[in-house]
């Protein structure tokens, strides 16, 4: 059974830094690109960060230089980490797993985020 668990999500002041984690299990994790999405309320979900098989990345503006996302594929796991929170950052972290070569993609369950002081 393939599963994706989020974890690392919480309250952070404003400036601060958290880390988000996304572990795939019950596949070949190396064969999925990862992406980061986020929703706030009452917003459509938007995406965030993705990286690729082979560790290209892509970021929104919203977050270019301040957000980086990685994968160790060691421990079939991406990350979030998220540097210079604003409270704009607020919302349900979802992780995605995408597979290169078709099939279907997997989401997690989400991880709150909240930025504020």
């Amino acid at each position: 059974q393939v599963q994706l668990v989020e974890s690392g999500g919480g309250l952070v002041q404003p400036g601060g830094s958290l880390r988000l984690s996304c572990t795939l299990s019950g596949t070949i994790f190396s064969l999925f690109a990862m992406d980061w999405f986020r929703q706030a309320p009452g917003k459509e979900r938007e995406l965030v960060a993705g990286i690729s098989v082979g560790g290209s990345t892509n970021y929104a503006d919203s977050v270019k230089g301040r957000f980086t996302i990685s994968r160790d594929n060691a421990k079939n796991t991406a990350y979030l980490q998220m540097n210079s929170a604003e409270p704009e950052d607020t919302a349900v972290y979802y992780c995605r797993a995408a597979p290169v070569v078709g099939g279907r993609e997997f989401w997690g369950q989400g991880t709150q985020v909240t930025v504020a002081s």
